[in-house]
This record gives structure tokens, sequence and C-alpha cells, in this order.
């Protein structure tokens, strides 16, 4: 699954394409992916104009200039890509949507195994979104040493490495981050939160602020099938430690 460095790489990157485009019209060749009425969706996103793009914890978000927000799970091997200029039928063998701009360059959305979601969210209400999602910290935002052991205090007969990929602990990691976070750290997947003594503490503290930023630097990790908007593998693969 995308973790945040991936989808950070995704999101930046459209940030600088399609920011200001106007989408023409949408295509939805599996519905179930949207999850909401097909005709209000295909409404909602047909003349909008994007006006920001961005990320909490693996979500991907759109705000439109109509009061939309398109907000997008890429689950296990969901991929965005941008096609700058059209010249012949683009869709690929997994490609579910298609966006249109009107400056001739699409926004496929592929997933084979089909595990993906788009919801729409007025934008005026993705805090109570987010509330009810009980997203924990973002790790790269105001995220403190202390926070975190705040955070490791209530939990205190927790594994460490489920702990970490617990998105209502802290945002954003999953499995191949964790792995590399406590190899760094020197600490045992299997540990539990209150058999870790301050040293490792904030070793694993470190690896989160270390692993995180040098992977969204090499575009990803690349471990399955993921790719970033442009179509191009992350480089990070060959810096993994443990994983796999």
């Amino acid at each position: 699954m995308p973790e945040l460095p991936e989808v950070e790489t995704i999101k930046k990157q459209l940030q600088k394409a399609i920011l200001k485009k106007k989408i023409e019209r949408v295509d939805v060749f599996l519905p179930k992916l949207v999850k909401a009425p097909l005709d209000k969706f295909k409404k909602i996103v047909r003349g909008a104009k994007v006006k920001n793009v961005w990320r909490r914890a693996k979500l991907l978000g759109f705000d439109l200039d109509n009061g939309w927000t398109m907000v997008m799970h890429l689950k296990m091997t969901g991929q965005i890509i941008i096609v700058k200029r059209v010249t012949c039928n683009m869709k690929q063998k997994h490609t579910h949507l298609i966006y249109y701009f009107t400056d001739n360059s699409w926004l496929l959305h592929n997933d084979l195994r089909k595990f993906g979601y788009i919801k729409l969210v007025p934008t005026a209400k993705l805090a109570d979104f987010f509330k009810k999602e009980k997203f924990g910290p973002e790790p790269l935002e105001n995220f403190s040493l202390d926070d975190f052991r705040v955070r490791l205090g209530k939990k205190p007969k927790s594994k460490i490495k489920p702990l970490l990929m617990d998105q209502t602990f802290i945002a954003g990691i999953g499995n191949l981050y964790a792995d590399e976070i406590l190899f760094f750290a020197r600490v045992r997947p299997e540990r539990k939160t209150n058999s870790l003594n301050p040293k490792e503490i904030k070793k694993i503290y470190q690896g989160i602020k270390k692993i995180l930023p040098e992977a969204i630097r090499f575009k990803g990790s690349s471990a399955d099938i993921y790719i970033d908007a442009y179509g191009q593998k992350g480089g990070f693969v060959p810096r993994l430690k443990v994983y796999g």
C-alpha cells in the first residue's frame, strides 16, 4: 500500500501539474470506486477547477472551486497518472476513472485490485470528516519527541510495530516504513511499548524523522507496483535495510 512518502510524492507532483486546471468531464468505468451516486459525482466534477491538492495520512484530497472536495484512498494498488498531452487512447488495462482537462491532458486512476475509493465531501466539512476518521498526528509536522512519549504512554501493552501502523496513533506509516524505522532504532517489532527505554523511544522517533523525509526525497519505494504520478518508480528501494 502506498504510505506517507508515496502519497506525499504524488501530491507534490499533482500540485505542480493540475492546479487551476478545469475538468471537462470524467469517465467512470468501475462505479464501485466512487462512494457517491454516479450522476451526482459527474455533475459536481464536470466544469470544476482544481484549487488545491493535499495529503492527510494516506489520503489524497482534491479541493474543487465549487465547494466540494474529492477524497481519494489508493489502498493496495491504486495509481494516479498524469498524461500531459493526449495523442491517442491512453486508457490502460486497470484504468477505472479518467479525468479529462480542458487543456487536453488527462488524469488516470488505475487500481489492479480495486480496493481504492473516492468520496465527495463538502470542503467546509472536511474537519468533521477527519474527526470521524480519527487520524493521529502527522509525523513530519508539529510532532515532538514529548508528543511521541505521551502517546506511547497511553498504549503500554501495545506491540510497537502495529502501533506505528495504527493510523489513529500516527498518520501515514505502514508496513514498509515501520520495518525500516524499527530496524534503524534496533528495536524488535514485537516489543511492547512499556518495555522500551527512553533511549529506544528517542531512537524510534529519530527514525521517523529521518527515514520518511528521505523516502520522499527519493520519490517513494516501488517495492510492489507503486509508481509516481508520472509513471516512474520511486528510488528508495535500494536504500531499504530490512523490508522484504
